[in-house]
């Protein structure tokens, strides 16, 4: 799958990889002084993403909301139109087959995104529980794209690139501006504050021409994958497919805002509620600290003496930080901030989440 924005990429130079049988741009430019570069417009300005590779559902129908209100851990039935909620779809056995941002668009329609290999795992599951509702399930993925504005100018950019100043929004928060056939929404996927514009090709390739000239004297710039997965695993963000999978209970994730205890039953309820009044889970997502640059990757065994804790999910080299940081699902006893493990044969120490960075550079 390529983006509607793919000949935009290229004029940026776009240094590209596959991931998730999607082609986007891991940065711009040569490595590794361009993933800096685009790291600290994300920290210091505005870097633009495309995240049209992402995957997006639409659910309609008079029963929608009941209905999505039964196969999702969060509260959407109650959603003001224009709000929008994080939240986990699950399976029988409570462990989490996708995680979602989902947006009441009207009465009776909502616009789930989600990681592009979720798509069929909840297209599946929602059609595989549709028995007499009145529920339709589309594909949105195309033809539509998505550009996400994030970084402190990120409203500044947003602002002068479509000639429209947002009102506050809350996160997940969204607006349609019929007359510019665009949807603006608050959203983030590196951590940092942000907008995503969701619209067709043709208008995203000129708000991209207008954020990068908007932006210019304030310092943005393109950013790929590599630069954006600093950002999050800084701030903590589990990714499904690396952080999360078919095996991770919610609240392994550590992703509490992902789950309403008041709302009624939904699939894998269940095994949520005997976990609450158990009153913990045996492994949670934690941060790791490595001294300086490591070689730390996904899939090394964490280990107290020579006892396996856990695995490290994520990692990479913090420009502000200065060291290599990681993400890991680790054994609850291990997850106390300052304890000293082993992630292969590197030392490091496990650290709260988020991570704390410099505001600025040093």
């Amino acid at each position: 799958m390529r983006s509607p924005l793919f000949e935009k990429m290229q004029e940026a130079k776009a240094q590209w990889i596959e991931l998730d049988g999607c082609e986007i741009p891991a940065s711009f430019g040569s490595a590794p002084a361009s993933i800096e570069e685009e790291y600290w417009a994300l920290k210091e300005s505005t870097g633009l993403l495309d995240l049209s590779h992402r995957g997006r559902l639409l659910v309609r129908g008079k029963d929608a909301p009941r209905f999505l209100q039964g196969q999702v851990t969060n509260e959407v039935k109650e959603l003001e139109v224009g709000r929008g909620k994080y939240a986990f779809f699950l399976n029988v056995h409570g462990h989490i087959l996708a995680d979602a941002r989902i947006l009441r668009l009207d009465a009776q329609t909502y616009l789930v995104d989600c990681e592009p290999q979720c798509v069929a795992a909840i297209r599946q599951t929602l059609e595989k529980h549709i028995i007499a509702d009145h529920v339709v399930v589309e594909d949105a993925s195309t033809p539509e794209g998505c550009l996400a504005l994030e970084g402190p100018c990120a409203l500044e950019v947003l602002r002068e690139a479509i000639g429209f100043d947002p009102p506050n929004m809350l996160p997940l928060e969204h607006l349609e501006l019929p007359d510019d056939a665009l949807r603006i929404v608050r959203a983030s996927i590196s951590g940092e504050f942000g907008y995503w514009i969701l619209a067709s090709a043709e208008r995203l390739a000129r708000i991209w021409d207008q954020s990068l000239r908007a932006g210019a004297a304030l310092g943005a710039r393109p950013v790929g994958f590599h630069a954006m997965e600093i950002c999050r695993i800084e701030a903590g963000v589990p990714r499904y497919g690396a952080d999360m999978n078919e095996k991770t209970l919610p609240q392994e994730s550590g992703q509490m805002h992902a789950i309403s205890f008041t709302k009624g039953c939904y699939l894998g309820q269940e095994v949520v509620e005997r976990i609450r009044s158990r009153g913990h889970v045996n492994r949670t997502l934690a941060g790791l600290l490595f001294e300086g640059k490591q070689d730390a990757r996904a899939g090394m065994e964490i280990r107290a003496g020579e006892q396996v804790i856990g695995n490290v999910t994520s990692a990479a080299y913090s420009f502000g930080l200065r060291r290599t940081i990681a993400l890991g699902i680790l054994r609850r006893e291990f997850s106390e901030p300052g304890t000293g493990v082993m992630a292969g044969d590197l030392a490091a120490e496990v650290a709260s989440l988020p991570f704390f960075y410099p505001m600025a550079r040093r």
